[in-house]
């Protein structure tokens, strides 16, 4: 398929081209629009070409357009794609009944504004999507496996701002796949920031957040999956179960209202701080000395932390704070610390927390630091969603 370029330095597509250009099918067409005359960002093409279907073989049943910014696609002068005005990458098919040995006007229009410009004209031809393809065989081979480990994830980086935070490509589709087959499912996410999982999480048995976890992560995952080693991460950030959730925060500010949605509760999906264990751990014997103290003192805060379960590990228990009363707006809770504890099956140990002015200090609306008297709430747990101990300290 061999066809005709039309640039102009505008994105809206004005009848007179900048300049011309010819394409073929036969290599990838680059647009350089700046070696042109035409600017770097903000500009719009129209392609034209013919598509000729063969006498025999296999026919396309879709047509569509791969691309980012806005495009437009007419076939035989008939606007069937239309993204014009949507701005944001995505893909879009259209069944479309061809004949044999025919052949179509195809009309390409392509606007950039900012950023990567990238568009591309798609058609199947009756041929396996190559995803469609390892799907399958994904699922075949974890049917007859005793369980099967699903590595999924994103890529985070420079102009990979995410409209979602499910995960991308058909790997939703996978993971459901797979579960379905009823073997025992674990998913391994890799990614540096938050996913959302409310279309599979109940579908599979563990999941395993490792992050980017570099040139020996997969020795770490398998030591973890096979229980040679107890793992014992917390998250640093805040899991929503829906981007409508968002922003969702530990740590916000009381708002006066219930946190609940028509759809959806308010509550994460993974909170703050939360990470789970081979083992088990109990709190108890929360000490608060003194009870009182002036805004220039401190406070020692005892707990006892005891591993209950059958496995050695490490528990990482996190102290947290309320300002009860203040004159201003103040977080519903902040960590003010955090001690990570390597306990054997049955052993119990003392904790101590130190809280002092860094601690309970604030800005004031002149930008300096103050404590102001009153109630402080302390809170000791294994999450921000997970305290089990609570008790107060009086600032005079």
């Amino acid at each position: 398929m061999n066809g005709q370029a039309e640039i102009d330095p505008t994105p809206a597509l004005p009848h007179l081209p900048a300049c011309e250009m010819s394409c073929s099918s036969r290599a990838h067409c680059f647009v350089v629009p700046f070696t042109r005359g035409i600017p770097f960002d903000w500009y719009s093409v129209r392609w034209t070409s013919r598509l000729h279907m063969p006498k025999t073989g296999t026919l396309p049943t879709r047509i569509g357009v791969e691309g980012n910014d806005g495009y437009r696609l007419y076939v035989d002068g008939k606007l069937v794609i239309d993204n014009w005005r949507r701005k944001s990458y995505g893909v879009r098919f259209l069944p479309m009944a061809f004949t044999r040995g025919s052949t179509h006007d195809i009309t390409l229009e392509y606007s950039e504004s900012t950023g990567n410009a990238r568009v591309k004209l798609v058609w199947d031809a009756g041929v396996a999507l190559d995803w469609a393809v390892k799907i399958n065989r994904s699922v075949a081979l974890a049917r007859s496996s005793d369980m099967a480990i699903v590595v999924a994830g994103i890529e985070e980086g420079e102009f990979r701002d995410r409209s979602s935070l499910a995960l991308p490509g058909n790997q939703e589709e996978l993971i459901q796949r797979i579960a379905a087959t009823r073997t025992p499912v674990v998913v391994v996410l890799v990614g540096g920031s938050a996913m959302t999982m409310s279309r599979w999480i109940d579908k599979v048995d563990a999941v395993v957040h490792a992050w980017y976890p570099g040139e020996e992560g997969g020795r770490a995952v398998a030591d973890v999956l096979l229980g040679a080693y107890n793992p014992a991460g917390r998250l640093p950030i805040t899991f929503p179960m829906a981007e409508g959730q968002l922003p969702l925060y530990y740590n916000h500010k009381p708002t006066g209202r219930g946190d609940d949605y028509l759809d959806l509760t308010g509550q994460p999906l993974f909170p703050f701080g939360f990470g789970l264990s081979y083992t088990l751990f109990e709190y108890s014997g929360l000490v608060i000395d003194p009870g009182s103290i002036n805004a220039n003192g401190s406070v020692r805060v005892r707990c006892t932390v005891k591993n209950t379960g059958v496995r050695a590990g490490d528990e990482v228990v996190q102290l947290y704070l309320k300002d009860v009363l203040a004159s201003v707006a103040r977080p519903v809770m902040q960590l003010a610390g955090f001690s990570r504890v390597e306990l054997k099956p049955g052993e119990s140990r003392e904790l101590t927390f130190t809280i002092d002015r860094q601690q309970l200090q604030r800005l004031d609306r002149d930008m300096r630091w103050i404590v102001e008297p009153g109630v402080f709430r302390v809170m000791i747990g294994a999450s921000s969603r997970d305290i089990r101990l609570r008790g107060e300290l009086v600032v005079q």
